[in-house]
């Protein structure tokens, strides 16, 4: 498998989870756990913010951002639009670049002045992890105040995205 094809299946991925956590999040009562509901929302916006200044860096523009976050939350509904059209680039990002471009590298700067230097497959992994890590953390914080957080592992996602691969039992490896 090539790097940009796992990259487009992490990427699907991550349109799906972010897409379920956010229509989760918009359910929940804004009166209820209102701390909780803020501070996933915030991270969820963290995540948007995040990658739309990683598509500026692989775009070579600037991202007019000053901070990872904006300084007020959105409500669950907008920021779901947001997360769709900015997971959507990714998609489309990926079915446009050449191969061979994804290790080039990109200088840039981060929000707080520092310089950075990352490939571009690296700059794609790490909106991948760093979405995924902040959603696990989102996951916890719904268990904590007894909401179940939606099941959006990959292989989940590999499964509902394609049901065929549950009828391909007998297959080596083993089951896992």
């Amino acid at each position: 498998m090539s790097a940009k094809t796992l990259l487009k299946g992490m990427l699907a991925r991550q349109a799906w989870a972010n897409d379920e956590l956010v229509e989760k999040l918009a359910g929940l009562d804004p009166s209820g756990d209102a701390g909780e509901r803020h501070a996933a929302i915030r991270l969820m916006n963290h995540i948007h913010v995040v990658s739309r200044i990683f598509a500026a860096h692989l775009n070579g523009v600037a991202h007019g951002y000053a901070s990872d976050n904006t300084p007020d939350a959105p409500e669950p509904r907008a920021l779901r639009v947001a997360l769709a059209e900015v997971d959507g680039w990714y998609l489309d990002y990926l079915e446009t670049v050449p191969e061979q471009e994804l290790a080039a590298p990109v200088a840039f700067t981060f929000t707080d002045g520092d310089q950075g230097c990352m490939t571009r497959q690296e700059m794609l992994t790490h909106i991948v992890l760093h979405g995924s890590y902040h959603r696990g953390e989102i996951g916890c914080m719904l268990a904590g105040i007894a909401v179940s957080p939606p099941w959006d592992t990959y292989a989940v996602h590999l499964h509902r995205a394609e049901p065929a691969r549950r009828l391909q039992r007998g297959r080596q490896p083993a089951d896992v």
